[in-house]
C-alpha cells in the first residue's frame, strides 16, 4: 500500500531565504534572537526587541524546517527601550559581533536576565530570580574588549564577520573593543598573507600587541596580567593566545566573588579544573596556605607552561596536563577527597560524567563559571541528580552588546 504521507515527505525542500513579512515579536530567546512566527513555525530574529512590530526577512531555513532564521530589516512599531545603534557597521545584514546595539543597556541586561531565567527552568526545572548585573565601572558597555581577533579578507583588510557568514566586513572602528586595541592601527593597514590578526590590551602593558595568524609559537609575545581585588592581587605571565577574560574587569570581579563564596580555610584541599594559566589555583592556594593542597587540571598545554612560570613557587599548588574527565576518574577511583571544586569549562559545559565525578570527592562547596546558561542549566541538573544544589547564583554582564552572560553558581550539598 502506497504510504499517503510519502509524497509530502519526498517534495523537495525549497529555500525561504529573502522571504519578507510582518510580525509582531515575541519573548527574547538564546542566542541574541526574539521569537516570531511565520506559517505556524518560529522564527528566531535578530535585531528586534519584544513587544516590537517588525518586517522579517528570512536568513536561513527551508519549506519544512522546524524554525527559521530571520533578521528585523524593518522596524514598524519601535519599543521603547530601542536606540539607534552606536556603530554604523550593526544592524541586518552587517557586523555579526553585536546582537542588542539596538536596545539600551539597561534593557539589554533585563533580556539576558529572562534567558538566564528561562534556560534553567526549561533544562534544570528550577526557578531562578537573578538580576545580570554590570561589571564595575562599565557605564555605556562599550570599548571594554580587550581582546579582538580580527579576521582578513582577501584584499588584506581586517574587518569582522558577516552573521552566519564566512564574508568580511572591512571595519574602520569596533566600539567593543578597546581604543588602545585600536590604536594599534591594525584597521588601517593591509595583512598580506595573515588569516587573521588578534589583538591583545593585556593590563600589565603599556601598549596593546597585534599577533599576525598563522605563526609559530616562537614568534607569540607574552603578556602580563595583573589581578587586583579588595584583600588580594596577584600578577601573570601568559602568552598573547592563551585565554584571559575579555572585560578588564571581569577576572578581579570572579575571583573576588569565588573567594568570598568559598572562603577556603587553611589546611584544605580544593581542585581547579579547566584551571587555564592558574587564576584560580593560585587564589585558592593563598587561602588554604602551605598546610593545604591545590590540584590544578587543564588540557591545553601551553596553558599549562604558563602556570607552571606562573605558580612555580607555590608547593602546595600540584598542576596536571590533560583532559578534565579522564582525570577525575583515577581520583574517584581512589576516594580522593576534596573541600573545595572550581570550574570554569569551555562554553559547551562540564557534562554529566564530570559532575558525577567532582560530587563523588565530596567537596562542601562548588564554584562554576559559565559563559553559556544553558549548558550551566544542564549541568546544574545533573549536580542535583548527584546530590548537589544552587546555593547561590550570579549573573554579569561580561559582554555588553552581545547576548552572552557569564554565570557563577555557588553549588552545595542537599540536605
Amino acid at each position: 500500500m502506497t504510504d499517503p504521507g510519502q509524497n509530502l515527505r519526498d517534495e523537495p525542500r525549497v529555500s525561504m531565504v529573502g522571504t519578507q513579512f510582518e510580525a509582531k515579536v515575541g519573548k527574547v530567546a538564546h542566542g541574541g534572537h526574539c521569537v516570531a512566527r511565520h506559517d505556524g513555525r518560529v522564527v528566531f530574529v535578530r535585531h528586534a526587541l519584544p513587544g516590537e512590530t517588525v518586517r522579517v526577512a528570512i536568513t536561513e531555513g527551508r519549506t519544512g524546517d522546524r524554525f527559521l532564521l530571520g533578521d528585523a530589516v524593518e522596524v514598524l512599531a519601535p519599543s521603547p527601550h530601542r536606540v539607534q545603534p552606536a556603530c554604523p557597521f550593526a544592524g541586518p545584514g552587517r557586523c555579526g559581533g553585536c546582537d542588542w546595539q539596538h536596545s539600551d543597556l539597561t534593557y539589554q541586561r533585563e533580556l539576558k536576565s529572562a534567558v538566564v531565567a528561562e534556560q534553567f527552568q526549561r533544562l534544570a526545572g528550577l526557578e531562578v530570580d537573578v538580576q545580570v548585573e554590570a561589571l564595575p565601572g562599565d557605564t555605556r558597555g562599550v570599548r571594554w574588549r580587550t581582546r579582538t581577533e580580527f579576521a582578513i579578507d582577501s584584499s588584506g583588510a581586517a574587518g569582522l564577520h558577516r552573521n552566519h557568514s564566512h564574508e568580511i566586513i572591512p571595519l574602520t572602528d569596533c566600539l567593543i573593543s578597546t581604543q588602545r586595541v585600536i590604536e594599534t592601527g591594525v584597521l588601517g593597514r593591509q595583512w598580506p598573507m595573515a588569516s587573521s590578526v588578534d589583538v591583545v590590551d593585556a593590563s600589565g602593558e603599556a601598549l596593546a600587541v597585534a599577533v599576525r595568524l598563522p605563526s609559530r609559537g616562537s614568534t607569540v609575545p607574552h603578556i602580563t596580567e595583573r589581578v587586583e581585588t579588595d584583600d588580594w592581587s596577584a600578577e601573570f605571565r601568559l602568552s598573547a593566545r592563551g585565554f584571559w577574560q575579555v572585560h578588564p574587569r571581569a577576572a578581579a570581579t570572579f575571583v573576588a566573588h569565588v573567594r568570598r563564596e568559598l572562603a577556603a580555610q587553611p589546611g584544605e584541599r580544593a581542585l581547579d579544573l579547566y584551571a587555564g594559566v592558574g587564576l584560580f589555583a593560585l587564589a585558592l592556594a593563598d587561602a588554604v596556605g602551605p598546610t593545604g593542597a591545590v590540584l590544578a587540571i587543564e588540557s591545553d598545554a601551553r596553558a599549562i607552561a604558563d602556570a607552571k612560570s606562573n605558580l612555580q613557587l607555590r608547593p602546595e599548588i600540584e598542576l596536571r596536563l590533560g583532559k578534565v574527565d579522564r582525570a577525575l576518574k583515577p581520583l574517584v577511583r581512589q576516594g580522593i577527597r576534596a573541600d573545595l571544586v572550581v570550574l570554569d569549562p569551555p562554553r559547551t559545559g562540564a557534562g554529566k560524567s564530570v559532575i558525577k565525578d567532582v560530587a563523588a570527592l565530596g567537596p562542601r562547596l562548588i564554584a562554576y563559571l559559565a559563559c553559556d546558561p544553558a549548558a550551566l542549566a544542564r549541568d546544574v541538573a545533573y549536580a542535583r541528580s548527584a546530590g548537589y544544589g544552587i546555593r547561590s547564583l550570579r549573573a554579569f554582564d561580561a559582554f555588553p552588546m552581545t547576548h552572552h552572560v557569564e554565570c557563577i553558581a555557588i553549588l552545595e550539598p542537599l540536605e
